[in-house]
């Protein structure tokens, strides 16, 4: 427990709150990616919206600075910061779906995986990453990509509300009547006007979908992209395919693949019609695809981003897939240092790209692909190889990739041109509703917007 002092100072407080004397304190300030090693001076880990008002004033009192966990995932780190007091909400596990309203609130400590197992109940979903073990509220305050963006648009598409503790300690409940700038800014605006308390979504009827993973020989990665690349030319709103050159799960060390992931949102009998062409192109080597609930396809990618792993990411949306950058994907692949790390094309369209550019915070609605170099390895030894890996690689595919990046994909040492290159044209909007909730820019640690 921290001191006798700060406990006094939180009388009330129904969570637990550690320094760096205590028991727990190393594990808790831990996060998904490996090479962040912080030590906050306080961590305050919350049960209650209360707690959470109490560790805001506690800091800004104490003129210390604050960072906020949610699920830990974000690649930058931005949860865990040097001396601050760290906002832990990872207790704060509460959900609870209406069938009849077609609604779920959860809290802000929530995982993708514990809302989709609460949300399956009643048959429904909401769009939610690939990844099960990411955070709701850092994946949706940025926006949200995921299986089901196609069908149904972003997690940020989707939200209806937040309650939201603001830099004064104040909580508000923002939504279309009591804010809708606000709420607009939330819809993509990261974690720069407050702590999502905790979210309320808009679901959707989903059952059992069709997904999973298929593979070919890398000499044919090149042949593979660029069928691949007029394959989802015209896919339906049903049909999602990212593609990836990777070291396949299992496969003997060196071993390089080019791979699909594949999603479909429709009848057995619709995804088997669509889906036929990418399970007989090739041959593949691999083809590992069927029926399932949507709360395991969630899971399927889980195991290639295991918490600790070291990890330094680049993305940005291409100016197309044109053979050249083809061409480049395979030749850099070719030199990759850790299994681990992949070249991914996440494709957008469909239901994500019927909704404007300022619609919401985020910017980003245009046919195509957001390319993601996710450098990750397990040997801190290895650290400098990957990380110039990575760095170069983005590098030499540079001349095809547009301005725009991805927010949730930002990396720790991506400055205010990355940040702008991220909101994009809606930048001004949201500097406007920072410097109206946040004047004093309490919520600084993030991918900022300056007041």
């Amino acid at each position: 427990m921290a001191s006798t002092v700060i406990v006094e100072r939180f009388a009330g407080f129904s969570g637990e709150l550690l320094g760096p004397e205590d028991d727990g304190y190393d594990a808790a300030r831990r996060v998904h990616n490996g090479l962040i090693d912080r030590r906050p001076a306080l961590i305050a880990r919350c049960r209650s919206t209360a707690d959470i008002v109490d560790a805001v004033n506690f800091a800004r009192a104490e003129g210390l600075e604050i960072s906020v966990r949610g699920g830990g995932h974000n690649v930058a780190g931005r949860a865990v910061i040097d001396n601050a007091v760290m906002i832990d909400l990872s207790p704060m596990k509460g959900i609870h779906v209406d069938p009849a309203a077609r609604t779920a609130r959860a809290q802000g400590g929530v995982l993708w995986r514990e809302l989709n197992r609460e949300t399956a109940l009643h048959g429904l979903a909401v769009t939610g990453g690939a990844i099960s073990h990411t955070g709701i509220a850092g994946l949706t305050l940025g926006g949200g990509l995921g299986w089901l963006m196609a069908k149904h648009g972003l997690a940020a598409d989707n939200l209806v509300s937040v309650e939201l503790v603001t830099a004064d300690g104040s909580v508000i409940e923002v939504n279309e009547q009591s804010d809708p700038e606000l709420l607009w800014a939330l819809r993509g605006g990261g974690g720069n006007f407050g702590i999502a308390a905790s979210l309320e979504y808009r679901v959707h009827p989903l059952a059992l979908v069709t997904g999973g993973l298929i593979a070919h020989p890398f000499e044919r990665a090149g042949e593979f992209l660029r069928w691949y690349r007029d394959a989802v030319a015209d896919a339906s709103d049903d049909l999602n395919v990212f593609a990836a050159l990777v070291h396949p799960p299992d496969a003997p060390p060196g071993f390089k693949a080019a791979a699909m992931i594949v999603f479909h949102t429709g009848t057995e009998e619709e995804a088997e019609r669509d889906l036929a062409p990418f399970k007989e192109w090739g041959p593949p080597i691999m083809v590992e695809v069927g029926r399932m609930p949507y709360p395991v396809m969630n899971t399927l990618l889980d195991d290639a981003y295991p918490t600790g792993s070291l990890n330094y990411w680049v993305s940005n949306f291409t100016t197309g897939l044109d053979d050249e950058l083809i061409d480049a994907m395979v030749e850099r692949y070719a030199t990759v240092p850790s299994p681990a790390t992949g070249l991914l094309l996440e494709h957008f369209h469909g239901a994500v790209c019927r909704i404007g550019e300022t619609e919401t915070a985020v910017p980003h609605r245009s046919e195509g692909w957001n390319l993601v170099v996710p450098g990750t390895w397990f040997d801190p030894a290895e650290t400098e190889a990957n990380i110039a890996w990575v760095k170069e690689t983005h590098a030499a595919l540079a001349p095809h990739l547009a301005e725009r990046k991805w927010l949730n994909y930002l990396g720790d040492d991506q400055g205010d041109d990355a940040v702008r290159a991220a909101y994009g044209p809606n930048f001004d909007r949201l500097l406007e509703v920072k410097r109206r909730v946040d004047p004093d820019n309490v919520f600084r640690n993030n991918h900022n917007i300056a007041p």
